[in-house]
């Protein structure tokens, strides 16, 4: 299934998709990094939300 490049949100928020531009854009806000902090926590952990999020030492989910 591709993408609904109109939503702003990612299809599926379990997920940290660094493919998608307005993705890495959205995952960016949410937890308040970079997006050299959210690839790189990516390419440790892997695209499992709450194991970014605990990589970069932010609450997930909200």
């Amino acid at each position: 299934m591709t993408d609904d490049l109109t939503k702003r949100r990612p299809q599926d928020a379990r997920k940290v998709n660094v493919n998608e531009p307005y993705e890495v854009r959205w995952w960016c806000s949410e937890f308040g990094v970079t997006e050299t902090q959210l690839r790189t926590a990516v390419t440790a952990v892997g695209v499992e939300a709450g194991n970014v999020a605990k990589r970069l030492g932010k609450r997930w989910p909200k």
